[in-house]
């Protein structure tokens, strides 16, 4: 499994007021702790420290923890934020002792989806769970769950026992095969072509329907015209011309 190293120092401090200056100095403050040995304060580079969490998975991979030149496998268990910033204010370990049992969550990864009919026909992934919770050894923690999509077609489903893990390694949840993620068909289906029938019969109907109109416009009484229409021999009259006296 991949391993990070991170580099840390002891601190201490018992105060708010000093865990404040811990991190107004560009470091967060953290603890260690598991087994007989008794935990651990310890401090962090923020810079180092956000570095790590934007790889992913941080939670479910060991780190070799490097504290003031003494190293130790730990399991990073809690990660905490300012409501504000989203800056990490703390961090939490837990050490990888032999035989130590503990459950986590890992990542599930689906790969070769251009090898999917399914998908290439417009089926959609439907991922139930994007991380599955297991109770394994400290020593055995799978980096991520692996589910193949090579071959796999619409209404197919993946389920946990389709996942191979060791027998040690189990996941938390007992007595059914839950469901990880399914192939569903599109959820937006084409809308079928007309049939060339209906298209003629429409045209048609149109057709008609122009006709009829101008057979109605056709059966208007020829005597009445519109108010804007002058009546057949209605001329204008020219007015009459005044006879013209004979100047004397």
């Amino acid at each position: 499994m991949f391993m990070n190293t991170l580099d840390a120092s002891i601190r201490n401090t018992k105060t708010k007021g000093e865990l404040n200056a811990i991190r107004n100095s560009g470091n967060v403050p953290g603890v260690v702790y598991g087994g007989k040995e008794l935990s651990e304060k310890v401090l962090i580079s923020k810079k180092i420290l956000k570095a790590s969490l934007e790889k992913g998975n941080f939670l479910s991979n060991i780190i070799s923890l490097n504290i003031d030149g003494k190293s130790q496998n730990v399991l990073p268990r809690e990660v905490k934020y300012d409501i504000l910033s989203d800056e990490p204010t703390h961090v939490d370990f837990l050490r990888i002792l032999p035989g130590l049992k503990i459950r986590i969550e890992v990542p599930v990864e689906f790969i070769n989806h251009d090898k999917s009919p399914g998908l290439k026909r417009g089926g959609v992934l439907n991922i139930v769970r994007r991380k599955v919770e297991l109770k394994c050894p400290s020593e055995k923690i799978p980096e991520k769950l692996t589910i193949d999509l090579d071959g796999v077609d619409i209404g197919e489903s993946f389920k946990i026992s389709s996942v191979k893990l060791d027998n040690d390694v189990v996941p938390t949840i007992q007595g059914r095969d839950f469901v990880i993620a399914t192939l569903a068909a599109p959820t937006v289906m084409k809308e079928p072509e007309k049939p060339v029938e209906e298209e003629a019969v429409e045209g048609a109907e149109g057709a008609e329907g122009a006709e009829a109109a101008a057979a109605a416009e056709g059966d208007k009484p020829q005597g009445e015209a519109s108010k804007g229409d002058k009546k057949e021999g209605e001329d204008k009259k020219t007015p009459e011309k005044k006879p013209t006296e004979d100047k004397k």
